[in-house]
């Protein structure tokens, strides 16, 4: 696993290099790649859960604004507050 780094470096690198060519494709590539390269590496194993929790928050926050529905507060009638 120690070559990784070197490879997700040249991967950065491109990527850097297309976008200062104006070569919108190949810096995509480039970038789609090395975050690819990156979740395989035992660092980025917790990336697809972290965006995963992210998403679901701010579904749950967004949900109740888009239908129009009251959000849900932490307090409830009869309690402390």
């Amino acid at each position: 696993m120690g070559g990784v780094g070197v490879v997700l470096l040249v991967l950065v690198a491109g990527a850097f290099i297309c976008a200062k060519a104006r070569s919108a494709a190949g810096a995509a590539l480039f970038t789609v790649v090395a975050a690819v390269v990156f979740v395989a590496t035992p660092v980025g194993q917790g990336v697809p859960g972290a965006v995963a929790t992210f998403m679901s928050a701010f579904d749950q926050a967004a949900t109740p604004a888009l239908n129009r529905t009251p959000a849900e507060h932490a307090a409830t009638e009869g309690g402390v507050g």
